[in-house]
């Protein structure tokens, strides 16, 4: 019994390092509505089109009760869905398989208080031209 519980402590310390390898995110100064507004006309601003805009949050604190849940994970939080044809073209070029990760998306979230703008990480590879340009994306909207 020991061992199991030692294995599942291990397994949630592995998850949280592993969750916290899944996105890099910066710190806004100011309101979730001025990064929202600078994260889309960083994104227009480059000529890309905003497929979609996912209403994360809302739906988080929407839905809590409906799944037994009293925890609100972010006052707002928002996810900004994009591609661009020219770096799409080319890890796709490079693996067909690609596709796998594309929309790309970078979110603005409101913690208690704390605003920050952020995106998923990308393997090693081709993926880094596209996580190259969320992260000039992102440095965009927090100037």
């Amino acid at each position: 019994m020991k061992r199991f519980v030692i294995a599942g402590i291990l397994a949630l310390a592995a998850g949280s390092a592993m969750a916290a390898d899944q996105a890099v995110t910066y710190p806004f100064e100011g309101s979730f509505g001025d990064a929202a507004f600078a994260v889309e006309n960083a994104i227009i601003g480059r000529g890309l089109v905003i497929d979609y805009v996912s209403h994360t949050g809302e739906m988080l604190n929407r839905t809590g009760a409906d799944v037994g849940s009293t925890t609100e994970l972010f006052n707002e939080a928002d996810i900004f869905l994009f591609c661009s044809a020219q770096v799409s073209r080319s890890v796709m070029e490079a693996d067909p398989m690609n596709i796998a990760h594309c929309p790309y998306g970078i979110f603005v979230a409101d913690q208690g208080g704390e605003v920050m703008i952020g995106y998923r990480t990308y393997p090693d590879g081709e993926m880094q031209e596209v996580q190259a340009l969320l992260d000039d994306i992102v440095k965009e909207a927090l100037k």
